[in-house]
């Protein structure tokens, strides 16, 4: 059974096409389950400093929550799921939770895209890289997942090793990193993403790296699906590979969510 859990509509500013083009390439792909997952508004900025082009405004959020009703009934029996993505900012987790707690999502994807202020997986900022040091970047970052994961408020961490989206990668083995998050990810009972859009990025590689999942299989950790699609024809884009590497280190059941209740389907 396959999933696409994480796909985004033009109310994010930076995606393209109607959310009906979205569901018909998903059933021509034959992918049985569907969610809609936008970006939450940039709630740990001031409202003067939030960009447009990254997520939608916090009035618009009550709008993309009705669309996607619609679109549930325009397309009934098709399973269609209400989602959100949501960053993750430690500073600001009851604001958050307040927006989370606001609609009836049936899940809530967690992510990182920010380390501070800086919005590392946007090309437009790549020449930060060159200001820092790559392993400091990635202990920060997969600092803020593990923390992001003990939070209680999300249901799924989204490409979980988006770090490495531009191909910097770390000088040294991140093995033991890996590791221990699995773990974290078992004793907060969370699910992970299969994230396919790292096959279009630079670093032409699924999230997580088949070492950071096998770890993750080692402590049980649940799966679920995503393209990260934003635009129709990125809908499923990837899903082969996903699944040959998912049933290579031995996953064969596949999340789903509903009133953020999970359970699991074989794959």
């Amino acid at each position: 059974m396959l999933v696409d859990y994480h796909m985004h509509t033009k109310m994010c500013g930076h995606a393209e096409g109607e959310m009906e083009e979205y569901v018909l390439k998903a059933k021509r792909e034959g992918i049985v389950e569907i969610g809609v997952a936008d970006h939450i508004p940039m709630y740990f900025l001031p409202a003067a400093e939030r960009d447009p082009s990254i997520a939608m405004a916090e009035e618009e959020l009550p709008i993309y929550v009705k669309a996607v009703e619609k679109l549930q009934k325009q397309f009934y029996p098709y399973n269609i799921k209400l989602g959100i993505e949501a960053d993750f900012d430690p500073g600001c987790q009851a604001e958050l939770k307040r927006i989370i707690n606001a609609f009836p999502f049936d899940y809530v994807l967690g992510s990182i895209h920010f380390l501070g202020r800086w919005g590392f997986d946007n090309p437009r900022f790549i020449d930060e890289y060159q200001k820092r040091d790559i392993d400091e970047v990635y202990a920060e970052y997969f600092n803020l997942l593990e923390k992001a994961a003990a939070s209680g408020h999300f249901d799924i961490l989204a490409h979980p090793d988006l770090v490495k989206k531009l191909n910097f990668r770390p000088r040294k083995d991140i093995t033991y990193i890996y590791e221990r998050l699995a773990k974290c990810f078992a004793d907060a009972d969370i699910c992970i993403e299969i994230n396919t859009a790292g096959l279009r990025a630079p670093v032409g590689e699924i999230y997580p790296s088949a070492v950071f999942l096998r770890e993750c299989f080692k402590r049980r950790v649940p799966v679920t699906l995503g393209s990260d699609a934003h635009t129709p024809e990125q809908v499923g884009a990837g899903f082969p590979e996903a699944k040959q590497l998912l049933l290579e280190i031995g996953y064969d059941r596949i999340a789903v969510f509903s009133q953020r209740k999970r359970r699991l389907l074989p794959l």
